[in-house]
């Protein structure tokens, strides 16, 4: 057996070989299972020590920009001459931190207790003025939510108190600076109930008393159990469920916290975030794919019966407290959870929402690329990589019988302030993910690159058999042709003698007797014969 046939059988045998193995590793799916499992068991908060502290301190910086509704016409919207005009001012950016503290393990190791304390500095080079110097127009939130207590009591009473209140200076809009209706003022008709209440607080801010304070005692599932509930809130200030809604569903707690979620998450399911500030949980459904920093990415965001009416989605009843007062789409109302205050949350510039609520205000221009809620979330580790969370207070502005400020009012959801709540992963992380992935592609695929190796393999073996083919024709047509030619040299070189009855030295035959053709009964070499 020649070395080219050797070849050529090696070649094949380890070409069945490896087809062979890979082929049954791709139906076993055993690499994709060995890193799946790996994955699971390595990306949670009690294995793994990198992704406890990533967890404990977040890298990825945290930016809160805050955008204000001025309000330009109060008098005339008062007056009913006109519907209200706004225009935004802002972003006043805050750089956020959010460690967590006093972590400790339970129920060995299968949950985790932490507290979210929460931090903002101010960023003067990503903010468009002064908080402390800009001032603007808005509605006197104190004042309303007053008023709205004081509305099923008797006209006598809330006559007396708007009488009491307009003494005091108390109008429905005030003009204050951005830092004072941020993170709070003394306010003087707060002051004076203090005095003949002391459990209520003399200071008002949006953002008052929330510097450096967390949002609640939070429980995290580890995942330690199931991967799937990497991350999930299993209790939240000692409860499992809350009391405030008027349906068991509407009061769950579902789902993280929107810093974490499981791995390998799928295009179809629903990702359910519990939002302390919005008292309710909501879900977001797959959007798109994207990329961000080199890491492919799902995009999740809520869809738009997050905030329908129950005619839309049934399961939204629930919200609507008491039972069956509920506002039209895009709005919630949050009052059971903001102490009385008519409080009502939308997306900015009312984003989804009824186009009567877009339509009252003069100023609103909603739009996907400024006001949608994003996640978007590398799918195998389900770390978000980039978040945007968006969210605006409003406020319900009615008539009340007794206060004659508001007898031109028709019940109006008025805007104040919408946040920005944005996060990206710093290129640190994004270059530690990516080679992550690498690893994670090239050992999931390893079976593909084993049948890929096959097939070049297969190629070449049957470019080999061809070849050898070839040089056996182009063998046998050279000893053919070589044959061929020696046996026309033969011929050449061969002359047949001629036989007669004389002897070939009788003079006769010499001298009389010329040459003739006769039979031929052997044939002689030229060079041995005599002529």
């Amino acid at each position: 057996m020649t070395r080219r046939s050797c070849a050529i059988y090696a070649t094949g045998i380890v070409c069945a070989h490896l087809l062979i193995l890979g082929i049954a590793l791709l139906v076993a799916q055993v690499f994709q299972t060995m890193i799946q499992e790996r994955i699971k068991k390595e990306i949670t908060l009690a294995e793994n020590s990198r992704v406890l502290d990533g967890w404990i301190n977040p890298p990825p910086p945290v930016y809160m920009q805050y955008f204000f509704f001025n309000v330009t016409n109060p008098d005339e919207f008062l007056a009913g001459k006109e519907k209200p005009k706004v225009t935004q001012i802002g972003p006043y950016t805050y750089r956020e931190y959010r460690p967590r503290e006093n972590v400790t393990f339970l129920e060995n190791g299968t949950k985790i207790f932490a507290t979210n304390p929460k931090s903002f500095v101010f960023l003067r080079d990503m903010s468009v003025g002064d908080p402390e110097v800009d001032r603007l127009t808005t509605v006197n939130i104190p004042f309303i939510a007053v008023m709205n207590e004081l509305n099923s009591y008797s006209f006598f009473l809330r006559s007396f108190v708007s009488l009491w209140m307009r003494s005091l200076g108390v109008e429905v809009f005030m003009n204050r600076t951005v830092h004072e209706v941020l993170w709070g003022f003394k306010d003087p008709l707060l002051s004076k109930i203090h005095t003949m209440s002391p459990e209520v607080d003399e200071h008002f801010g949006l953002m008052y008393n929330k510097n450096g304070t967390h949002e609640g005692e939070f429980v995290f599932h580890t995942g330690e159990k199931n991967y799937m509930d990497y991350g999930k809130i299993d209790t939240w200030n000692g409860i499992s469920q809350m009391n405030w809604w008027s349906s068991n569903q509407s009061n769950m707690i579902n789902g993280t916290d929107g810093s974490v979620f499981h791995t390998f998450l799928s295009r179809k399911e629903l990702l359910y975030i519990f939002a302390a500030d919005l008292c309710r949980s909501i879900h977001l459904g797959y959007v798109a794919d994207t990329e961000v920093k080199g890491i492919p990415a799902f995009r999740f965001a809520p869809p738009s019966d997050v905030l329908a009416p129950p005619d839309e989605n049934p399961s939204n009843a629930g919200f609507c407290v008491p039972a069956g007062d509920c506002l039209g789409k895009g709005v919630l109302k949050v009052s059971v959870c903001r102490q009385g205050a008519p409080i009502v949350v939308s997306f900015p510039h009312f984003y989804q929402a009824d186009e009567r609520y877009i339509s009252a205000i003069d100023g609103m221009n909603p739009n996907a690329e400024e006001h949608e809620t994003y996640l978007d979330i590398n799918p195998t580790t389900g770390v978000p990589i980039r978040a945007c969370k968006r969210a605006q207070l409003n406020v319900i502005l009615k008539r009340v019988p007794g206060f004659p400020k508001t007898k031109f009012l028709n019940e109006t959801i008025f805007p104040i302030m919408y946040v920005n709540e944005t996060a990206t992963i710093d290129d640190g992380s994004a270059a530690q993910m990516r080679t992550l992935l690498l690893i994670v592609t090239v050992v999931s695929n390893f079976p593909v690159i084993i049948v890929g190796l096959g097939v070049i393999l297969l190629v070449v073996l049957i470019f080999l058999v061809c070849r050898n083919r070839q040089r056996k024709n182009e063998v046998k047509r050279i000893d053919f042709t070589e044959a061929f030619h020696s046996f026309a040299t033969a011929k050449d070189e061969t002359a047949y003698t001629q036989v007669s009855n004389q002897a070939e030295d009788s003079p006769e035959n010499r001298n009389n007797q010329p040459l003739r053709n006769g039979s031929y009964i052997a044939m002689s070499p030229v060079e041995v014969q005599k002529c």
